[in-house]
């Protein structure tokens, strides 16, 4: 760290860990491939920002932050999911389901996990806890396309 005219900065060897998985992240947003460590990537976009901290202006910062570790942790969640990679897949998707839980996406990415790995009663169980989220909390119910997904598993 150096000191110039009373204003810090670190100096160019060293990176902070916010500003690269803000970079990841994007990078994972926007499509490009080639995270080079996934796991850590998703414990680190699963990292609140400056917790415990209640300064005004975080609060549109976590907000900013919040929407892009979303947008990161679908897209990669699905990248699992398209590549059989159904465990990380779930694990990515409930890490995206405890930022947001109202935010359908990641619900139905771990919904089409559990159907690709045959397990309808969890994918059907899912859903409806979901949809029980949203009634209570918002009177709202699920997406057709969500809905669709598991709406003739329960007919007999």
């Amino acid at each position: 760290m150096d000191s110039v005219d009373h204003i810090l900065t670190l100096a160019p060897a060293l990176s902070v860990d916010f500003h690269d998985a803000c970079d990841e992240a994007h990078r994972l947003a926007s499509g490009e491939r080639g995270v080079p460590d996934e796991d850590q990537l998703v414990a680190d976009l699963s990292q609140v920002l400056l917790p415990g901290w209640d300064d005004e202006w975080l609060v549109l910062e976590r907000e900013r932050w919040d929407q892009l570790r979303l947008y990161a942790l679908e897209a990669l969640a699905q990248r699992f999911q398209s590549e059989g990679r159904h465990l990380s897949a779930l694990q990515t998707s409930h890490a995206a389901v405890s930022i947001d839980p109202f935010r359908e996406t990641p619900h139905r990415i771990a919904v089409e996990v559990h159907l690709a790995e045959g397990n309808v009663a969890c994918a059907v169980k899912r859903y409806q806890d979901y949809r029980r989220l949203l009634q209570l909390e918002l009177k709202v119910a699920p997406s057709l396309r969500l809905t669709r997904l598991v709406r003739d598993l329960t007919r007999t």
